[in-house]
Formats: structure tokens, sequence, C-alpha cells
């Protein structure tokens, strides 16, 4: 299961801990399965605010207010309203990265690593959305802030270039740009966050199939064959 440990992450510098997702002697299946998020008022407080609101929009006494603490109580834990903010992305983007890695290790070949890969980031984005729709908001993070953010990034860009470089290597894939097909797919997949509900006429499993399509084709990959 996945925690957010406030009481270790009392600055925006000091990243939170994910336990049960990335930890050692995890199954590779595991990438698939999802627990509740379990975080700590303050913070499960400050992700529906966030949400809501988005940043700007949100107070410190908002945030309080929602679960009947005082505004010293959150500066105690994160130093700041962007304290908050950053711990609650540095959970989402490590439980992205570590999900993306899983993924891409339970296959071999690059085609099935690119429908693993695809399928976990919009797994996450989905079980996961008002935590990815954090995304949205960056730019009111500090430089320092946005830099571990765009390191995060840059672990799954990488696992997804070398996946559509192999691929491209090997006949598999089409795609002639793989770096620029990379941000195409993230964005894309991305954008999940923006309109996508819990409880709508997708669920998940069905929309990360979708998405798979729209991804092999992008590279120039057949699409994945549905039974009938």
């Amino acid at each position: 299961m996945v925690r957010a440990r406030a009481a270790v992450a009392d600055s925006a510098a000091a990243p939170i801990e994910a336990t049960g997702g990335g930890s050692a002697g995890e199954s590779a299946a595991d990438w698939r399965h999802y627990d509740e998020l379990e975080l700590t008022p303050l913070l499960a407080a400050a992700l529906d605010a966030f949400y809501e609101h988005g940043f700007h929009g949100t107070s410190v006494r908002d945030i309080v207010r929602r679960v009947g603490q005082t505004v010293p109580s959150l500066y105690y834990h994160h130093d700041s309203k962007e304290g908050a903010f950053a711990a609650l992305l540095d959970l989402g983007t490590g439980e992205a990265v570590w999900r993306v890695q899983a993924a891409a290790a339970d296959a071999g070949a690059p085609r099935e690593q690119l429908v693993n890969v695809v399928e976990a980031v919009v797994l996450h984005m989905t079980h996961r959305t008002r935590l990815a729709a954090l995304d949205l908001e960056l730019r009111h993070l500090s430089p320092e802030s946005r830099k571990r953010y765009a390191a995060r990034r840059k672990e799954i860009e990488t696992v997804l270039t070398g996946i559509i470089e192999r691929g491209a290597s090997e006949g598999v894939f089409t795609a002639a740009h793989p770096e620029e097909t990379v941000r195409a797919v993230l964005g894309m997949c991305q954008s999940i966050a923006r309109w996508y509900q819990p409880g709508g006429p997708l669920r998940p499993e069905e929309l990360a199939e979708r998405y798979v399509d729209l991804t092999l084709r992008t590279v120039g990959a057949k699409p994945v064959k549905r039974k009938r």
C-alpha cells in the first residue's frame, strides 16, 4: 500500500517516502495493482483542495480548516503550502516511475514493453487522477522543486525512448524521431488527468487499451488484436 509519511517530509525539499509500491522485493506484476491511497489528514485535505481550486486558489487556512487543525500544524510538517504541494507531487511521480520501470521489466520484446509502459502510465492517470492533475499546476513551484519533478519525468522518458529506439532498430517500429514520439505519447496520456472521472463510462483498463492502440499506431506498429 502507498503511504505518504508527512512526518519525515517537513519541507519542500524532503521527498515523500512511498512504501508498498517500489520497495525491494516487490513482484513486477504488482505494477497493475492499486490499493487505496493513504495520506495523512493534512495531505489528504491539501490534495482535495488543490484538485478543486488549484494551487493559487487554495490557502493554507482552507487546507487546515478541512481537518480541524491550525495553520502552524501545516508549517510544522511541510514548511509552506508549496511544501505540501511538493510532497504530494513527489509521492505521485515516485509511484509513476516505479510502475513504469516495473512494467518495462515485465516484458522482453520492445512491442510488449511499450504496451506495458503505456498501460502503466494510463492506469496511474486513472487510479491516481488527483495526484496526476497536480502536473497542471507546476508553474507555481519553485525552480528547485520543478527541477526535481523534471528529473522524475526524465526517468520515464528515458525508459520509453530506449524502448522505441530498440524497436525502431529491430524494425518493429517505424518512428523516425523517438524522443519527439515519446513527448507526444506522454503528453497524450497526461491529458487524461484533465477530464477523467472515476466511475465514468470507461474503466481504467478499457481506457488503457485504447491508449495502447493509439500509441502503437503512432510508432508504426500493428494495434493489439482483441478477442471477439
